[in-house]
């Protein structure tokens, strides 16, 4: 009986050893084919710490955003970076092709083709590309005072930091000029030209549904057929129900999605356009303050010129007259 009992001890003892081992050796594996570069067809620049120190952190120009890594994995089969203290800078990361995983202050974001993540810095995370289907990837490391104001507008604006491109020909347009800028040194030009190019080739990403190309495949939304509304009737008098007929809500549905939008609600964004009307005809004819107020469907001058004053911070008159200095 006791001689049962120690082989079956003995057993147990090598059955879990051995169980361990498979997954030491598991673990092994997986981290023996982790790749943080290394990527046939992968080009990368690093710009040099002391560069981004004395020539785009002390320039006045470029010092609030700046790109500090930039690259491209195609094919990136096995890329894995994990990070438990984060990074020193944000990350943009855009999946052009295939699909990969990231995974941010413990929160998992599935990354698929046409879709980038925002990596915030000094946040702890992980990301690592797909082993059946490794993603395709442009990166960006960058920084600075609107670098943060960026990423956390980019937050708030998808509720998520993940976001989708419809259209990628114009961002991998823009990342090939700031990449090949780059690759012909460090000179204060073309730091200058790379990275005042970048702010462009963020609006590409993040505002990529307002690329003409997006409008005319998706169309317009209904804010966006509201404003054009608006634009094309200028020289009326709307109400806030007229408005929102237009798009077939309710008047405080949409003056709430409107405002959500824009910043201002529809009669106050309607009242902009008009002076932003006012302010061609002030500056190129010679009407009179009342003809101008007539052609913008506001037929009583005082009223004009308060809304101009409350508008422009200053009168008609006055804004006409810089016309002349």
């Amino acid at each position: 009986m006791y001689l049962m009992d120690f082989f079956t001890i003995q057993l147990n003892t090598f059955v879990l050893d051995f169980e361990q081992y498979l997954s030491n050796f598991s673990f092994m594996r997986q981290n023996k084919v982790h790749k943080k570069e290394g990527f046939e067809g992968q080009k990368a620049i690093v710009i040099p710490r002391n560069i981004l120190s004395t020539r785009c952190a002390k320039n006045a120009v470029i010092s609030s955003l700046y790109i500090t890594d930039i690259g491209y994995y195609p094919k990136a089969k096995f890329h894995y970076r994990t990070r438990q203290a984060g990074a020193d800078q944000h990350i943009l990361i855009y999946c052009h092709d295939g699909c990969g995983r990231a995974v941010i202050k413990g929160e998992q974001y599935s990354v698929e083709q046409g879709e980038f993540i925002i990596v915030p810095m000094k946040q702890a995370h992980i990301y690592q590309a797909n082993e059946a289907n490794p993603w395709t990837i442009y990166w960006v490391h960058f920084k600075g005072p609107a670098a943060d104001a960026i990423v956390s507008m980019i937050k708030t604006k998808n509720n998520s930091y993940k976001g989708f491109i419809e259209l990628s020909q114009t961002p991998i347009g823009l990342f090939d000029e700031i990449y090949n800028q780059l690759t012909r040194g460090y000179s204060n030009d073309n730091l200058v030209y790379a990275n005042m190019s970048f702010w462009h080739y963020l609006v590409s990403i993040v505002f990529n549904n307002k690329l003409p190309g997006a409008i005319k495949m998706n169309g317009k939304d209904d804010i966006d057929k509201a404003i054009d509304y608006l634009t094309e009737r200028v020289n009326q008098n709307l109400s806030l129900e007229d408005i929102a007929a237009t798009v077939n809500l309710s008047p405080s549905h949409f003056s709430y999605v409107f405002k959500r939008k824009t910043g201002f609600s529809p009669i106050e964004y309607f009242n902009h356009l008009k002076i932003q009307q006012a302010c061609q005809y002030l500056l190129f004819t010679n009407l009179r303050i009342k003809e101008i107020g007539d052609k913008i469907g506001i037929n009583d001058p005082y009223y004009f010129s308060r809304m101009f004053r409350k508008v422009m911070g200053m009168s008609p008159k006055e804004y006409k007259d810089k016309r002349h200095q």
